[in-house]
């Protein structure tokens, strides 16, 4: 691995400041270097648990859940209080404010973004990001995602990506972090070296990138090689496997030793070191999946992923268990004591770099300003402009309260996702939009009967004129799928009427569902929701406004029934 340069990209330090570090590291004691390597989750105002990680263990950063604003700012004002060195303070910003305080503004999902074909609005989603990351105390965006959506089977990247065109997630990533790291919010870009190909979830396995170097290049490898010229501070590595650019860094390499990226030295080192030229901070994905747990034992696994060439360890399993196995690593000589230099190095000097060292927080004892109207408009075109008419049967649309009054409305919910943006009631919410609008909307109910039993045909006929299946099947870690589930018995509620009445099918979340409605007519994704999801829809459907989204994936999947 080659010698780390400060003077250079992404730091351009003068001598003065390198030798500030230095100095730092000098003065540190062993178990404050082995705390730096460290970032911990912020689980609520608990001040013992705090206590311990700053004043104990001298964690180097924390990441907040997108809790209440006043016990997010009180964890991130008592963490930088306690502690010798101030802290990285995280939140997964993927899609807005709300991902770092409940109070913030949920602009959009990453698929949203795509689906307006317009790139500057990532920019603006950064901007959004980091300004009420500011306000909050937030200072480390762990987004963009940089990940290509290849797989419509892959469970968990689907709408936190921006499409599956190199091109599109290539200017709305670096889009993203322009805007954030000028407001002083570093960014990590995620997952090196890349999910969306493999169909499994990393959380759960080591999942794989099957690309060959050349492909992976011209994909992946060209989205990094953007954000690396753009500035970005950070990668998140994720468990990954890339056996292409493994065996030909490393031809002696079996298959069964392989690594995912955050185990790799080949991909690490040689990839994104030597390769892609990038200087910055490298830490791993989150250590309590699987994906990270499978290849080595725990106890290994922890002061190796250091050795490989991560400067920062994610989360952990049991804490204490995790900083004793490092700093046992490291009197191992596992990592050795050069390796923990260069990690020092790069943590303090990416602290250095977005002013950490020299701030007061003095900002944290003002009222943060968050959800300006601006931005809310922004969030409210966002919405309106990725709306996308998938698919079309011609003179269905506009509905009308005088052909189309009686509706159907079949509601397919599940559960809020891994980030936190639940929503629940959408049912209900859009039912009550209709009506307003002065359609007779009639939710679903089975009766639970079996065949013969079931209510007839030609009465399902006269009793409506459109039915609306409104989706809201969102992505979550640990799921293994994201599917439909039809109701017993016999998925009585399948779309079965489709040449009898008019039907729509509406997706608030995943774009793939055609998958199992192949012979729907009409088709609407929305590719996540905000708070002007709905209202924009209804304007949509009732002829207000007109659907100016852009499919930024195959919502088609692949199928020739899907287009019939």
């Amino acid at each position: 691995m080659r010698d780390i340069n400060l003077k250079i990209a992404p730091y351009n330090f003068s001598d003065k400041q390198i030798e500030k570090i230095e100095k730092m590291i000098s003065s540190m004691t062993l178990e404050e270097k082995i705390g730096q390597l460290f970032f911990v989750v912020g689980r609520g105002f608990d001040e013992e648990y705090l206590s311990h990680v700053t004043k104990d263990l001298h964690v180097g950063g924390i990441m907040v859940r997108p809790l209440n604003k006043d016990t997010d700012r009180a964890i991130i004002s008592y963490v930088q209080k306690h502690s010798n060195i101030p802290l990285f303070v995280a939140a997964n910003l993927e899609s807005g404010g709300a991902g770092c305080c409940s109070e913030g503004t949920n602009v959009a999902t990453n698929m949203m973004i795509g689906a307006t074909n317009d790139p500057s609005n990532a920019y603006e989603l950064g901007r959004i990001c980091s300004e009420e990351a500011n306000e909050i105390g937030v200072n480390f965006a762990f987004a963009p995602v940089s990940d290509i959506d290849y797989n419509f089977r892959n469970p968990i990247m689907n709408t936190r990506t921006f499409a599956s065109s190199v091109k599109m997630v290539k200017e709305c990533a670096t889009n993203y972090i322009l805007a954030s790291q000028k407001n002083n919010v570093m960014c990590s870009a995620k997952h090196f070296p890349g999910d969306g190909r493999d169909e499994r979830d990393q959380h759960l396995v080591s999942s794989i990138n099957d690309l060959s170097c050349e492909e992976w290049d011209k994909s992946y490898g060209a989205i990094y090689e953007s954000e690396i010229k753009a500035g970005v501070l950070a990668f998140m590595t994720g468990h990954i496997l890339l056996p292409s650019y493994s065996k030909r860094l490393n031809p002696d390499l079996e298959d069964k030793d392989i690594l995912p990226g955050s185990l790799s030295t080949e991909l690490l080192n040689g990839l994104l070191r030597e390769k892609l030229g990038f200087n910055g901070l490298i830490l791993t994905d989150a250590s309590t999946m699987a994906g990270f747990n499978i290849p080595y034992p725990r106890d290994y696994a922890v002061p190796y992923s250091i050795k490989a060439g991560n400067d920062m360890f994610l989360f952990c399993k049991n804490l204490d268990e995790d900083v004793m196995f490092m700093k046992r690593g490291y009197e191992r000589n596992i990592i050795t004591e050069e390796r923990l230099h260069d990690a020092l190095l790069r943590i303090l000097a990416t602290k250095m770099k977005i002013g950490l060292l020299d701030e007061d927080f003095s900002f944290l004892k003002r009222e943060p300003v968050l959800r300006k109207k601006e931005n809310l408009e922004v969030a409210k075109r966002i919405a309106s402009d990725s709306i996308t008419l998938v698919k079309e049967q011609k003179g269905l649309l506009p509905l009308t309260v005088k052909k189309n009054k009686r509706i159907l409305l079949h509601v397919l919910e599940s559960g809020g996702n891994a980030l936190g943006y639940l929503r629940t009631e959408v049912g209900n919410q859009f039912k009550a939009l209709l009506e307003k609008e002065g359609f007779d909307v009639t939710p679903f109910v089975s009766n639970g009967t079996y065949e013969g039993l079931q209510e007839a045909f030609e009465s399902v006929k006269e009793k409506y004129d459109a039915i609306i299946y409104l989706a809201n099947l969102e992505t979550k870690s640990n799921q293994t799928t994201v599917r439909i589930e039809w109701t017993n018995p016999m998925g009585v509620n399948v779309p079965i009427y489709i040449n009898s009445i008019p039907t729509i099918f509406i997706s608030l979340a995943n774009p793939y569902h055609l998958l199992d409605v192949p012979r729907v007519k009409t088709y609407i994704n929305t590719y996540g929701m905000n708070d002007y999801t709905l209202t924009c829809l209804v304007d949509k459907l009732l002829g207000r406004d007109t659907f100016r989204g852009k499919d930024p994936v195959d919502s088609f999947c692949g199928k020739w029934d899907t287009h019939l």
